[in-house]
Formats: C-alpha cells, structure tokens, sequence
C-alpha cells in the first residue's frame, strides 16, 4: 500500500468487515488489523479505529455488554469473564459498570450447570471424586467457592 490515502480506507473496511461479524474491543480490533496488515503504520491503523469510535461503529461498551450476556449464557461465571475482557483490553470502569457480584444471574447459572453435569445423580458424597471433578469444573468456569456450596448443598449426602 503506497499512501495513508489508500490506506485509510482499506483498514476502515477490513475493521467494519470484524465489526460486523460481532462486537470488538478497540484492543482486539487493533491487534486484528495489526495482524491483517503488519507492515501498516500503526497510527494509521489507531486513526481507523478511532474514527469508527467516533461514529459509533465500534464501542467498548457495547462489545462488554455483548461479550457478558453472550458468556453468562454459555455457562461462564464472574471472575472468568472479567478475566477474558482483561484480555481484551477492556477498561476496568466498564467492567465495574457491568459485572456485578452480587448479581442473582451468577447462582441460576451455577445451579443449572450443576444440574446439567449431575443429571439423574441425586446425592453425592462430599469429598468423592464426582464431587472434587465437578467442582474443579465450576471454579475453572469462574465461579466463587460460596455460589458453587450452595448450589451443590441440595445434591450432598448428610
């Protein structure tokens, strides 16, 4: 590519054409273009995003509230969550604004992955292997120890 004028608007499409796949991250999208184009002037490429956030195309609080709601349905908890947007590049205020620990969606998520992962077991024995896989399983998704004993305290043995 030979001049900033030819390049603007081929870094503008290559990012509207991620965009509109899904949200992005300005960090993400800063860090797909970089890879698209490696031999693209970097404030060139920052000068694309920047004006596509000034338009309003791109936003990273759209992208964390579409990123949140679309990993709370996948099964992800709060502290998994809040590390991937770390990841990618998302600001902590946005994340204070959106993720919440005492939100009631944590503990029906919780409970529904446990369901699903138990199915017909009714009990299990504290301590047994089910019971350290499992919850194995739902802190690496993300989930505090207090939401994973109480959503497991209806299936322990007495």
């Amino acid at each position: 590519m030979s001049s900033i004028e030819t390049d603007v608007p081929v870094f503008r499409r290559a990012a509207m054409d991620f965009l509109a796949r899904r949200e992005h991250s300005h960090y993400e999208l800063q860090q797909k273009l970089a890879a698209k184009f490696p031999d693209a002037d970097h404030s060139v490429l920052l000068s694309a995003i920047e004006r596509l956030r000034q338009e309003n195309l791109q936003s990273d609080e759209r992208f964390t509230e579409a990123f949140i709601r679309y990993r709370k349905s996948r099964g992800f908890g709060m502290r998994h969550i809040q590390q991937d947007l770390k990841l990618r590049g998302v600001d902590d205020r946005l994340l204070e604004k959106y993720l919440f620990e005492d939100d009631e969606d944590w503990m029906k998520i919780v409970q529904g992955l446990v369901v699903k992962k138990l199915g017909n077991v009714q009990k299990l024995e504290f301590g047994d292997s089910a019971h350290r896989r499992l919850v194995r399983f739902l802190e690496s998704r993300g989930f505090q120890s207090t939401q994973i004993q109480y959503a497991l305290s209806a299936r322990l043995k007495c």
